[in-house]
């Protein structure tokens, strides 16, 4: 493989490229999308567990975390102090909320063979394609396994983002009120 005369630019002239692959290297190659996809929402719901730990933690330990949720920090005459109290609650409570979005059990629209939910739905359609040989039906139930994986995978992520961004607002609100106070 040779390099062009602009760096970023790769020439490909002289690779010698497979014309055609088997069918076995899609079927890899779509199971591997489905395992990569479940790892993400393993790791969605490890991050948002981190998360919660470390705010419950936070709350538990910290005084000043505890006192932001009490009438009397807010009875005071310091208004930048209930201010930055109510957005160390509010954010703490936000990111908690957030957290525990990102582990609710989540169901696709569609389902296939490999989801146990769907099995029973699925069961007579897949008996029927593997006596056929119908190997295009599994094929389409990765496809399909695959999208289904996606999109929760997209949500739960969605709420890890703002847990992670409540967690950010906690702590800053938190350095705030231990500078100002």
């Amino acid at each position: 493989m040779g390099i062009s005369e602009n760096v970023y630019s790769i020439d490909h002239s002289d690779e010698v490229l497979p014309l055609e692959l088997g069918p076995s290297a899609y079927y890899d190659h779509i199971r591997k999308i489905n395992d990569v996809f479940y790892d993400q929402i393993k790791m969605s719901d490890q991050k948002a567990a981190y998360i919660f730990t470390f705010m419950f933690a936070f709350l538990i330990s910290s005084a000043e975390g505890r006192n932001v949720f009490t009438w009397q920090r807010y009875l005071g005459d310091d208004p930048l102090a209930m201010i930055l109290s109510a957005l160390l609650a509010l954010a703490s409570i936000f990111s908690i909320i957030s957290a525990i979005l990102v582990v609710l059990p989540r169901k696709s629209t569609t389902s296939t063979t490999l989801f146990w939910g769907g099995w029973l739905s699925h069961r007579d359609s897949f008996r029927k394609a593997a006596t056929g040989g119908e190997t295009a039906y599994l094929f389409q139930q990765y496809i399909d396994n695959a999208d289904a994986l996606a999109a929760i995978a997209c949500s739960k992520y969605r709420f890890v983002n703002f847990a992670f961004r409540g967690l950010i607002i906690t702590v800053l609100a938190y350095v705030a009120i231990l500078v100002t106070g």
